[in-house]
């Protein structure tokens, strides 16, 4: 492909998040530097039985080949739904004519290693330097036949590029971590650039403050430098001890937690795990802190999820920052639980809002971000820099496949010769 510098692109994300609950799709108009539209953006949720096998899968991931009959069984569903989305994304949107898919696929496994720290590196790069930083051309791939492994770690996201490229007729941008891990990164967080992109204009420090699965954090810094890492557990503790204690996937409206009274010990246990001790950046897998569900098992259902949820926020207040930050703007599902919302309001200095309050829309955010970052990696900008996953230098990532592009339909489709 010979994409034009600073082409504008409508590209379709997609994400299915460590919650495991579904995947998003979202449409935006980029060059990979600029938003300059949002498209509709919608949910299409995993059916119970499929949420339950890949909660299972996570706790075999690390056993498992990309060829196991389980993991080909499960990625058949999960990229068959992904292309659903894209269907209704497109549907929805039928002037705005998708040129692209940003296709994050589901992680079963993230296990990094420690962050490669760059000698005499920036502590972090400009917004709009990053934005426009280039670097070699895009490789191009189908799919990965193993996870990506090797003396770094391994990040692994399943999904099979080459069946959504060739049921949806679109080219597809996928596996947008693997290369920063394999480089000496964390392979997360990769929204910040993101983050920044749409942040463009607005005086910092600010920080983004992303409750998922996990938690994560951009702060942009008064001078406009990017920094992120994952800050610790975002709703996947609560979610499990919710479906444990109550049998529903997740506690709505913080209804549970809200019942109970945070356990003073059993928070400062939880505290102690190492991952709090290691230096930004730094990221986690979904299950790195599951074992604080046993170090919490005497508890009764609403005082465990009050101190899960608090968990959540004391983490996110003693992630050490360069900058403080003036005002606090949450996305993710988590700012949908005011038990966290109220923890973090208490434990945070300044502002907290979730970022509907900057017109953005928070569910699709994500989304809205393997777009973005799908058209950054077609023009070889980086996906990842050294204040925001560790990896030594600016990086690019993502693989291509065009496996459902028929040369007439790449004339025919006017945008991508």
């Amino acid at each position: 492909m010979d994409i034009q510098p600073h082409a504008r692109m409508n590209a379709i994300g997609l994400m299915s998040g460590t919650s495991l609950d579904g995947v998003d799709a979202a449409l935006v108009r980029t060059d990979g530097a600029c938003v300059f539209a949002h498209g509709p953006s919608l949910t299409v949720p995993y059916p119970p039985g499929l949420r339950t096998r890949l909660r299972a899968l996570l706790d075999e991931a690390p056993h498992l080949t990309a060829q196991s009959a389980q993991v080909l069984e499960i990625e058949r569903e999960v990229t068959d739904i992904h292309a659903q989305a894209v269907r209704l994304i497109r549907a929805a949107a039928p002037d705005m004519v998708a040129d692209v898919v940003g296709f994050h696929g589901q992680t079963i496994l993230h296990a990094p290693g420690p962050a490669a720290r760059p000698e005499g590196g920036r502590d972090g790069a400009h917004a709009c330097e990053s934005a426009r930083e280039q670097s070699p051309a895009t490789p191009c791939a189908a799919r990965q036949d193993e996870p990506p492994m090797g003396q770094h770690g391994r990040t692994w996201q399943i999904g099979d590029a080459a069946r959504l490229s060739a049921s949806t007729g679109l080219p597809v941008v996928h596996d947008f971590r693997s290369a920063d891990v394999q480089a000496g990164g964390q392979g997360a967080p990769l929204a910040p650039l993101y983050h920044a992109a749409l942040l463009q204009g607005r005086p910092g420090p600010v920080a983004v403050l992303n409750i998922g699965g996990v938690a994560n954090l951009t702060l942009l810094g008064a001078t406009g430098h990017v920094w992120a890492c994952d800050t610790g557990p975002g709703n996947a503790l609560l979610d499990d001890w919710t479906q444990r204690h109550t049998g529903q996937p997740y506690d709505r409206d913080g209804a549970l937690a809200a019942r109970g009274t945070v356990h003073g010990p059993s928070l400062a246990a939880l505290m102690a795990h190492p991952f709090f001790a290691a230096p930004p950046p730094k990221s986690l897998d979904r299950l790195s802190f599951h074992a604080g569900l046993e170090q919490i098992a005497r508890l009764d259902a609403a005082d465990g999820a009050a101190t899960l949820a608090a968990f959540t926020a004391e983490a996110v207040a003693r992630t050490p920052l360069p900058e403080q930050p003036g005002a606090w703007y949450v996305c993710g599902g988590g700012r949908h639980n005011p038990a966290i919302m109220a923890a973090l309001a208490q434990r945070l200095a300044g502002p907290v809002r979730p970022v509907e309050d900057l017109g953005w829309k928070g569910d699709a955010l994500e989304a809205e971000c393997f777009g973005f970052l799908a058209v950054r990696s077609l023009r070889g900008l980086p996906l990842s820099l050294p204040a925001t996953t560790g990896v030594p230098t600016p990086l690019r990532g993502g693989q291509l496949t065009c496996a459902g592009i028929t040369p007439w339909g790449m004339r025919e489709g006017g945008r991508i010769l």
